[in-house]
Protein backbone atom coordinates (compact mmCIF):
# COMPACT_ATOMS: atom_id res chain seq x y z
CA UNK A 1 0.00 0.00 0.00
CA UNK A 2 2.95 2.49 0.74
CA UNK A 3 3.97 2.65 -3.09
CA UNK A 4 0.36 3.36 -4.26
CA UNK A 5 0.77 6.07 -1.11
CA UNK A 6 3.59 7.12 -2.87
CA UNK A 7 2.11 8.07 -6.29
CA UNK A 8 -0.86 9.11 -5.37
CA UNK A 9 1.17 11.98 -2.94
CA UNK A 10 -1.30 10.97 0.09
CA UNK A 11 -0.22 9.23 3.15
CA UNK A 12 -3.44 8.19 4.86
CA UNK A 13 -3.52 8.89 8.34
CA UNK A 14 -6.29 5.90 8.45
CA UNK A 15 -4.71 3.57 6.18
CA UNK A 16 -7.68 0.60 7.31
CA UNK A 17 -9.43 2.98 4.60
CA UNK A 18 -7.15 2.41 1.85
CA UNK A 19 -7.09 -1.55 2.39
CA UNK A 20 -10.85 -1.78 2.39
CA UNK A 21 -10.74 0.42 -1.15
CA UNK A 22 -8.57 -2.20 -2.21
CA UNK A 23 -10.27 -5.27 -1.17
CA UNK A 24 -12.56 -6.86 -3.69
CA UNK A 25 -15.65 -8.77 -3.28
CA UNK A 26 -14.16 -11.78 -4.04
CA UNK A 27 -12.65 -11.70 0.00
CA UNK A 28 -15.96 -11.07 1.15
CA UNK A 29 -17.25 -8.70 4.47
CA UNK A 30 -15.26 -5.59 4.27
CA UNK A 31 -15.01 -4.94 0.68
CA UNK A 32 -14.89 -1.63 -1.69
CA UNK A 33 -18.46 -1.19 -2.80
CA UNK A 34 -19.83 0.95 -0.28
CA UNK A 35 -16.45 3.15 -0.94
CA UNK A 36 -17.38 2.47 -4.78
CA UNK A 37 -20.38 3.90 -4.05
CA UNK A 38 -19.43 7.09 -2.55
CA UNK A 39 -16.55 7.74 -4.89
CA UNK A 40 -18.61 7.86 -7.50
CA UNK A 41 -20.66 10.96 -6.46
CA UNK A 42 -17.34 12.62 -5.16
CA UNK A 43 -15.79 12.18 -9.07
CA UNK A 44 -18.41 13.29 -10.00
CA UNK A 45 -18.85 16.37 -8.39
CA UNK A 46 -15.04 17.33 -8.78
CA UNK A 47 -14.96 16.55 -12.16
CA UNK A 48 -18.27 19.13 -12.80
CA UNK A 49 -16.59 21.84 -10.75
CA UNK A 50 -13.49 21.20 -12.56
CA UNK A 51 -15.04 21.28 -16.36
CA UNK A 52 -17.31 24.29 -15.14
CA UNK A 53 -14.41 26.48 -14.34
CA UNK A 54 -11.95 25.50 -16.68
CA UNK A 55 -14.45 25.29 -19.79
CA UNK A 56 -16.67 28.79 -19.47
CA UNK A 57 -17.28 29.02 -22.94
CA UNK A 58 -19.23 25.37 -22.99
CA UNK A 59 -22.69 25.41 -22.64
CA UNK A 60 -24.40 21.89 -20.38
CA UNK A 61 -24.42 19.42 -23.08
CA UNK A 62 -20.79 19.73 -23.80
CA UNK A 63 -20.09 19.50 -20.31
CA UNK A 64 -22.21 16.91 -20.22
CA UNK A 65 -20.20 14.94 -22.55
CA UNK A 66 -16.53 15.88 -21.48
CA UNK A 67 -17.82 14.65 -17.69
CA UNK A 68 -19.18 11.39 -19.23
CA UNK A 69 -15.62 10.57 -20.98
CA UNK A 70 -13.56 11.22 -17.62
CA UNK A 71 -16.02 9.38 -14.94
CA UNK A 72 -16.46 6.19 -17.68
CA UNK A 73 -14.49 2.98 -17.10
CA UNK A 74 -12.07 3.72 -19.51
CA UNK A 75 -10.58 6.85 -17.74
CA UNK A 76 -10.71 5.24 -14.33
CA UNK A 77 -9.00 2.04 -15.17
CA UNK A 78 -6.68 3.83 -17.42
CA UNK A 79 -5.76 6.28 -14.32
CA UNK A 80 -5.49 3.06 -11.71
CA UNK A 81 -3.29 1.54 -14.53
CA UNK A 82 -0.90 4.57 -14.47
CA UNK A 83 -1.38 4.04 -10.14
CA UNK A 84 -0.34 0.53 -10.49
CA UNK A 85 -3.76 -0.32 -8.40
CA UNK A 86 -3.90 -3.48 -9.86
CA UNK A 87 -1.03 -4.99 -7.98
CA UNK A 88 -2.24 -3.58 -4.75
CA UNK A 89 -5.88 -4.91 -5.34
CA UNK A 90 -6.59 -7.90 -2.35
CA UNK A 91 -8.68 -10.72 -4.04
CA UNK A 92 -8.92 -14.22 -4.12
CA UNK A 93 -6.92 -16.77 -6.09
CA UNK A 94 -9.86 -17.37 -8.13
CA UNK A 95 -10.55 -13.85 -8.96
CA UNK A 96 -6.68 -13.50 -10.08
CA UNK A 97 -6.73 -16.51 -12.47
CA UNK A 98 -9.02 -15.29 -14.32
CA UNK A 99 -6.88 -11.46 -14.88
CA UNK A 100 -8.77 -9.82 -12.36
CA UNK A 101 -6.19 -7.32 -11.82
CA UNK A 102 -6.09 -5.61 -15.23
CA UNK A 103 -10.24 -5.79 -15.43
CA UNK A 104 -11.36 -2.38 -16.28
CA UNK A 105 -14.49 -2.87 -14.09
CA UNK A 106 -12.10 -4.27 -11.14
CA UNK A 107 -9.91 -1.08 -11.91
CA UNK A 108 -12.79 1.28 -12.61
CA UNK A 109 -14.15 0.31 -9.09
CA UNK A 110 -11.26 0.24 -7.00
CA UNK A 111 -10.29 3.75 -8.45
CA UNK A 112 -13.44 5.35 -7.13
CA UNK A 113 -13.57 3.51 -3.77
CA UNK A 114 -9.82 5.23 -3.45
CA UNK A 115 -11.08 8.24 -4.47
CA UNK A 116 -13.55 7.59 -1.54
CA UNK A 117 -11.04 6.86 0.52
CA UNK A 118 -8.87 9.81 0.65
CA UNK A 119 -11.83 12.19 0.71
CA UNK A 120 -12.94 10.41 4.16
CA UNK A 121 -9.52 10.65 5.48
CA UNK A 122 -8.47 14.29 4.36
CA UNK A 123 -11.57 16.13 2.74
CA UNK A 124 -12.88 16.92 -0.45
CA UNK A 125 -9.50 19.24 -0.97
CA UNK A 126 -7.46 16.06 -1.07
CA UNK A 127 -9.57 14.14 -3.60
CA UNK A 128 -9.13 16.85 -5.82
CA UNK A 129 -5.83 17.14 -5.66
CA UNK A 130 -5.79 13.84 -6.48
CA UNK A 131 -8.19 14.76 -9.29
CA UNK A 132 -6.15 16.95 -11.03
CA UNK A 133 -3.28 15.37 -10.83
CA UNK A 134 -3.76 11.65 -11.70
CA UNK A 135 -6.51 12.15 -14.21
CA UNK A 136 -6.06 12.29 -17.98
CA UNK A 137 -7.41 15.29 -20.07
CA UNK A 138 -10.81 14.20 -22.57
CA UNK A 139 -8.50 13.62 -25.60
CA UNK A 140 -6.07 11.92 -23.57
CA UNK A 141 -8.48 8.83 -22.80
CA UNK A 142 -7.83 5.68 -23.78
CA UNK A 143 -11.34 4.64 -25.22
CA UNK A 144 -12.17 1.16 -26.55
CA UNK A 145 -12.96 -0.13 -30.18
CA UNK A 146 -16.26 -0.10 -29.66
CA UNK A 147 -16.70 3.67 -27.77
CA UNK A 148 -14.75 4.47 -31.22
CA UNK A 149 -18.36 6.36 -32.22
CA UNK A 150 -19.49 8.27 -29.27
CA UNK A 151 -15.45 9.38 -28.47
CA UNK A 152 -15.63 10.78 -32.16
CA UNK A 153 -18.90 12.40 -31.40
CA UNK A 154 -18.07 14.23 -28.01
CA UNK A 155 -14.47 15.03 -29.77
CA UNK A 156 -16.48 16.91 -32.72
CA UNK A 157 -18.76 18.45 -30.59
CA UNK A 158 -17.25 19.83 -27.62
CA UNK A 159 -17.41 23.75 -29.36
CA UNK A 160 -20.60 22.59 -30.44
CA UNK A 161 -21.74 22.10 -34.24
CA UNK A 162 -23.29 18.80 -35.93
CA UNK A 163 -22.91 15.23 -34.94
CA UNK A 164 -21.15 13.13 -37.63
CA UNK A 165 -23.04 10.67 -40.18
CA UNK A 166 -22.26 7.34 -41.57
CA UNK A 167 -22.23 5.48 -44.61
CA UNK A 168 -21.67 2.43 -45.76
CA UNK A 169 -19.82 2.27 -49.06
CA UNK A 170 -19.43 -1.36 -50.12
CA UNK A 171 -19.59 -4.60 -48.96
CA UNK A 172 -17.72 -7.85 -50.21
CA UNK A 173 -17.91 -11.57 -49.50
CA UNK A 174 -20.74 -13.91 -49.72
CA UNK A 175 -23.94 -13.51 -47.40
CA UNK A 176 -22.47 -15.88 -44.68
CA UNK A 177 -18.92 -14.02 -44.53
CA UNK A 178 -19.46 -10.77 -45.47
CA UNK A 179 -17.34 -7.60 -45.12
CA UNK A 180 -18.54 -3.63 -45.03
CA UNK A 181 -16.83 -0.61 -45.65
CA UNK A 182 -18.00 2.76 -43.53
CA UNK A 183 -16.97 6.09 -44.06
CA UNK A 184 -17.60 8.96 -41.93
CA UNK A 185 -18.67 12.33 -42.63
CA UNK A 186 -19.36 15.97 -41.43
CA UNK A 187 -20.54 18.43 -43.00
CA UNK A 188 -20.01 16.73 -46.43
CA UNK A 189 -16.32 15.94 -45.89
CA UNK A 190 -15.11 11.95 -45.57
CA UNK A 191 -13.49 12.29 -41.96
CA UNK A 192 -12.11 8.46 -41.81
CA UNK A 193 -13.06 4.65 -43.27
CA UNK A 194 -13.35 1.66 -41.55
CA UNK A 195 -14.14 -2.37 -42.63
CA UNK A 196 -15.80 -4.95 -40.45
CA UNK A 197 -17.58 -7.70 -40.53
CA UNK A 198 -20.94 -6.12 -39.30
CA UNK A 199 -22.16 -2.64 -40.50
CA UNK A 200 -22.11 -1.69 -36.24
CA UNK A 201 -18.37 -2.64 -36.25
CA UNK A 202 -17.29 -1.18 -39.66
CA UNK A 203 -18.92 2.35 -38.59
CA UNK A 204 -16.56 1.91 -34.89
CA UNK A 205 -13.88 1.40 -37.32
CA UNK A 206 -14.43 4.15 -39.12
CA UNK A 207 -14.84 6.50 -36.17
CA UNK A 208 -11.57 5.26 -34.61
CA UNK A 209 -9.82 5.98 -38.06
CA UNK A 210 -11.37 9.94 -37.86
CA UNK A 211 -10.40 10.23 -34.76
CA UNK A 212 -6.64 9.04 -35.51
CA UNK A 213 -6.27 11.27 -38.31
CA UNK A 214 -8.05 14.25 -35.94
CA UNK A 215 -5.53 13.33 -33.34
CA UNK A 216 -2.67 13.28 -35.54
CA UNK A 217 -3.53 16.36 -37.52
CA UNK A 218 -3.09 18.45 -34.12
CA UNK A 219 0.03 17.19 -33.33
Amino acid sequence: MQNLMNALGYQFKNPALLSQALTHPSMGKNDNQRLEFLGDAVLQYIMSDLLYASHPESQEGNLTHLRALLVCEAALSQVARSLHVGEALRMDRGEEMTGGRDKPSVLCDAMEAILAAVYLDGGMEEARRIVKSCWPKPEDVHRPMQDSKGALQEHLQKDGGDAPNYAIIAQDGPPHDRIFQAAVYRYGVELGRGAGRSKKQAEQAAALDALNRLMAAAE
